[in-house]
């Protein structure tokens, strides 16, 4: 899979994307992530990148011309299956949705700021909006972070227990059960018994009524979907 991610502070993919998971998929060659600063696009001798919006209002907007100076050269080199711009009134990401781009093999993010980009922009260009949640962030970076980190450790070989990302919590509709590890016994608190039975099958029963009251409890909006 290629990733390419426009955004004008490139600096803040730092962490995320050169650490754990992501860092061994990317040396593995099983992800390729290029970040582009949208401001080597930039206008004028001050790389000018947004501007006030038409009609008033607050804040800055995006501009059209270095947004679309980027994307077009990356179109000039690759096709992608997505364009995605991550903002707040986008469609929200979840555990299905990450299966699905996972399976995709070239996919270009748009990292918004301030107001937003240009409207012209997303209707040119982007195929897919996306929001991480019911909120406002500084910028679309740690969005952007978040759906790569998603959906890369979904591609085959990026972790070594590929059976682990399958039992992840959403992956069937429901939260995952509780988990234990050595000692068998801390504090007075045990590991229940049956997990320690060797029954594969009542342990998968155990597991699956616990993932389906822990959700009752926790998020009970997955069951009624």
């Amino acid at each position: 899979m290629r990733i390419d991610i426009i955004s004008i502070l490139p600096e803040l993919f730092t962490g995320p994307l050169t650490n754990s998971i992501v860092q061994r998929a990317m040396e593995k060659k099983i992800v390729e992530i290029n970040i582009h600063p949208l401001r080597n696009y930039g206008m004028g001798a001050y790389k000018q990148v947004d501007d006030y919006p038409y009609g008033a209002g607050g804040g800055m907007v995006m501009r059209c011309e270095p947004l679309a100076a980027c994307i077009e050269e990356l179109l000039q080199k690759n096709s992608y299956d997505e364009i995605i711009y991550t903002t707040p009134d986008g469609e929200m990401f979840d555990q299905p949705m990450a299966n699905q781009l996972s399976m995709k093999k070239n996919i270009l993010l748009i990292c918004g700021h301030y107001k937003g980009i240009d409207q012209r922009i997303r209707d040119k260009y982007v195929t897919r909006e996306i929001s991480i949640g019911s909120y406002v962030l500084s910028g679309g970076e740690i969005p952007a972070a978040v759906i790569c980190d998603a959906i890369i450790r979904l591609i085959p070989g990026a972790i070594s227990d590929e059976m682990s990302a399958l039992s992840d919590s959403f992956q069937d509709g429901l939260l995952a059960p509780p988990v234990y590890t050595r000692p068998e016994e801390w504090n007075g608190m045990k590991v229940p018994e049956i997990l320690l039975s060797g029954d594969e099958k009542k342990i998968a029963d155990w597991r699956l009524e616990q993932s389906i009251e822990i959700t009752k409890k926790r998020r009970p909006d997955l069951l009624s979907d």
